[in-house]
């Protein structure tokens, strides 16, 4: 199989490479991708070098997938006429996610849908990938009809800039700042530019993802706020069912839920942590608790690295799919 990497050079395009060989996804050939000023640059994958070549040049390389993290106008220009070539794309930007005729997928939740006319598939936002292979089993069980969620967002979410101004500001440098304030030591309540309504593109991607992929009904609302850590996204939920539940069973629904492990011991201070989850693929759930002000109603913490489920692996999971359904 050959496979594209749109966009390698970026953080979640060099997390796509370790997850691609870390997975065993089967690929026959890799082809890096990345801008103009990226040619002459080499990729390591399995132990071999690749020339980066530009996206022009990649698609007349007769590939089978190419999985896109280039941001929404690379994905808007060239996904289309990827697909257009019969090459799958997998896509992390959020360009597609809300168009309806394209599949916005977590393969543990949704993936049985794909279908093999599908040729741009939408990978979720990385906050919303792990708030909603949390609530899918619960919803499914009780009935989800509001979701608060708090997000404390790790600054890697934003890029290499980022985690440089970061480090800078450590290190009492002057330098190019990728936010409008200082993150170090810091609590930003603004994630992505604000819409008119006063919420950010984040807050409302958390909205209006959680509900295409669960269900329609279910009112979400949501602060996102970036945080100087750099190990992954954590969220705390507050979730209001239909039906009462019972602690133990929410916590043996999570437990088996492919993709989630459960860290919830308060006797041993055991609890998800950003600082645990870095390099790791499955979600982490704990502090699961009833809301003692609300009934039917629970709080929880979610943390999961935004790199890896929250990006690359989901992408590469998605491209699992595909190979399993024979599409590709």
């Amino acid at each position: 199989m050959k496979v594209a990497v749109v966009g390698v050079t970026g953080m979640v395009g060099t997390v796509m490479l370790k997850v691609l060989e870390e997975l065993s996804f089967p690929v026959q050939e890799i082809v890096p991708v990345a801008s103009e000023k990226s040619l002459g640059k080499k990729i390591r994958f399995k132990g071999e070098d690749f020339d980066v070549v530009t996206l022009n040049q990649a698609i007349k390389m007769d590939l089978d997938l190419a999985i896109f993290s280039a941001g929404g106008g690379v994905s808007k220009e060239w996904a289309p006429r990827f697909a257009a070539k019969n090459i799958y794309v997998v896509d992390n930007s959020s360009f597609w996610r809300m168009d309806p005729s394209k599949k916005l997928i977590v393969p543990e939740i949704n993936g049985d849908c794909i279908q093999k006319t599908d040729y741009i598939i939408a990978n979720p936002n990385c906050s919303t990938i792990q708030l909603v292979l949390t609530l899918a089993p619960l919803h499914y069980r009780y009935g989800v009809k509001r979701v608060i969620v708090s997000t404390y967002q790790s600054i890697t979410g934003t890029g290499v800039k980022a985690v440089k101004q970061m480090e800078n500001e450590r290190n009492s440098i002057d330098s190019e700042m990728a936010y409008p304030y200082p993150i170090d030591l810091n609590c930003i309540p603004q994630c992505d530019d604000f819409l008119e309504n006063n919420y950010t593109k984040e807050e409302m991607k958390l909205t209006n993802e959680t509900r295409k992929i669960i269900d329609n009904k279910i009112a979400v609302t949501a602060t996102a706020v970036r945080v100087p850590v750099v190990g992954g996204h954590s969220e705390a939920v507050n979730i209001e069912f239909e039906k009462d539940f019972q602690i133990d069973e929410v916590t043996r629904l999570l437990e088996s839920q492919k993709g989630i492990k459960v860290l919830d011991d308060p006797a041993s201070l055991s609890y998800p942590m950003p600082i645990f989850s870095e390099g790791k693929n499955d979600v982490f759930v704990g502090r699961i608790r009833k809301d003692e002000s609300q009934e039917k109603s629970l709080n929880l913490w979610i943390v999961t690295d935004n790199l890896r489920k929250g990006a690359a692996t989901n992408a590469v999971q998605i491209a699992q799919l595909l190979f399993d359904k024979k599409f590709i």
